[in-house]
């Protein structure tokens, strides 16, 4: 049996994953396997240099999958800003329903999506934040834990308590963003009051991924350990692969007398950064990745690693769902053992989101 969580239910979607927005990363060829697989793909709207490009894009997603997809646009400080609302509005012409929203002052963007009756996955990295976003109606809350890769906000707060504080302190549900990887992360997320999982990093090592060979062989290499980072002196915390740039950019960052942030610019360059992705180089350039690439052994396709997770999740809930014995059964003592098969505790209220005990995934 499919999930039944309130992400699946309302987005149309069979697995509760959702592919995250990555710049450089999330064209068509990505957000359609996703999609076809049974989760959420996501293009990237600033990836694309125009509004107009956007709206090819998605016509371009739409030859690729019959499934939903939705569209990632981040508002994030810039001397230029992007055409923020031109996105917003190509988005919405195209018959995109489901937007990921995320970075500074999304207000204004919200409001006019939310018109067109988009449904809004709206990433934070506080409570604080998550609150304020509730107030401007979005439907869904991707908490992001300090895990993450990207920008990963000034509080250092990781999943493991900031997704138990959503769960206490949230009345919109959430989905729960940054170190996971595998269905075992899935049934803890939805253990701690999660609807889904949202992953970037692992996303980027699969079959689909549009970026070179050479760069996902170096995240199946790399460790935990091997994330930097940079730019916190800035309060633009962002972390990165720890490759040679972002070592260098660190060292900068830390020995600046001036804290101008010209002299760490030229090695956070996002144009180097694209380039990794082209030329394989992983030294190029500064490039996001999170913690979970620790987690991260192989290349399968989307679909492989979907129905992986779903297997995973299954197994990991039934088997920790059969860890509960009724009060009538539990053994005492030795000699009080009751004869006869324990039939596993079912009062878990998760159990029919989960569809344990009633009938299997």
């Amino acid at each position: 049996m499919p999930f039944n969580t309130a992400l699946t239910r309302q987005l149309g979607i069979r697995v509760p994953v959702v592919q995250g927005g990555m710049q450089w990363v999330g064209y068509a060829e990505l957000a359609s396997a996703v999609s076809n697989a049974g989760g959420l793909g996501i293009l990237t709207a600033l990836t694309q240099p125009s509004p107009d490009d956007l709206r090819k894009e998605i016509r371009r997603c739409r030859t690729m999958t019959k499934n939903p997809f939705a569209v990632n646009l981040t508002l994030l400080p810039a001397l230029v800003p992007p055409d923020y609302h031109g996105y917003a509005q190509a988005i919405i012409d195209e018959g995109i329903r489901i937007v990921e929203t995320a970075g500074n002052s999304p207000g204004p963007v919200i409001k006019q999506l939310k018109a067109a009756n988009c449904t809004i996955l709206h990433k934070c990295t506080t409570i604080r934040h998550a609150q304020s976003a509730i107030k401007l109606g979005v439907d869904f809350l991707s908490i992001d834990g300090f895990e993450c890769a990207g920008h990963v906000g000034e509080s250092d707060i990781t999943n493991f308590i900031l997704l138990s504080r959503a769960r206490q302190s949230l009345a919109v549900p959430f989905i729960a963003s940054g170190g996971f990887a595998d269905g075992q992360g899935l049934a803890a997320a939805l253990s701690l009051g999660a609807e889904g999982i949202n992953m970037g990093t692992r996303f980027m090592c699969t079959v689909e991924a549009p970026i070179h060979p050479k760069i996902k062989d170096t995240i199946v290499g790399a460790q935990e350990t091997d994330t930097e980072l940079v730019l916190r002196r800035w309060k633009n915390t962002s972390r990165l692969f720890k490759n040679e740039v972002a070592v260098k950019a660190v060292e900068v960052e830390r020995a600046s007398t001036t804290g101008k942030f010209e002299e760490v610019a030229p090695y956070v360059s996002g144009k180097r950064g694209r380039e990794v992705f082209i030329n394989g180089d992983s030294n190029y350039g500064v490039w996001t990745a999170g913690q979970v690439i620790g987690l991260i052994h192989d290349i399968p396709t989307c679909e492989t690693l979907l129905q992986r997770i779903e297997n995973e999740a299954e197994e990991t809930i039934a088997r920790t769902s059969a860890l509960m014995t009724s009060s009538q059964t539990h053994p005492l003592v030795p000699s009080e053992q009751p004869s006869g098969k324990v039939e596993p505790h079912m009062n878990n209220p998760q159990a029919e989101i989960w569809g344990v005990g009633k009938s299997k995934l």
